[in-house]
């Protein structure tokens, strides 16, 4: 059973910085492709950036290019969004998803990924 978990919401002013983790347990990270996807307030699941699994390319999203980076670490299970230059727009629900079997046509459909976390909060405020 594959069991994902995000860390490193918070509250942090314009033009801060994050960075977020996603620790995925139960199975060896590195076959997984990992997608962070963000939800607003009375907003739908948008994709942000994945990663695919066994060595693959990086995608993002044109809203946070420039802005954001992934890199994954399969020695510790993690996947990491670095969030810089943060917007007030960026603010919402960030979730890390994992699934194996994505094609690179698929990976930016959240109803693609079979394994969820619970989401981190992230809130961009003065």
């Amino acid at each position: 059973q594959v069991h994902v978990e995000e860390f490193g919401g918070g509250l942090v002013p314009p033009g801060g910085s994050l960075r977020l983790s996603c620790k995925v347990s139960g199975r060896t990270l590195n076959p997984y492709s990992i997608g962070w996807f963000r939800q607003g307030p009375g907003s739908e699941r948008e994709f942000v950036a994945a990663i695919k699994g066994n060595g693959g390319g990086t995608f993002i999203s044109n809203s946070v290019k420039g802005r954001f980076t992934m890199s994954r670490d399969n020695a510790k299970n993690t996947v990491y969004l670095q969030m810089n230059g943060l917007k007030a727009e960026d603010t919402a629900i960030y979730y890390c998803a994992a699934d194996r079997q994505l094609i690179t046509s698929s990976i930016r459909l959240p109803n693609q990924y079979d394994y969820w976390g619970q989401g981190t909060q992230v809130t961009v405020s003065s």
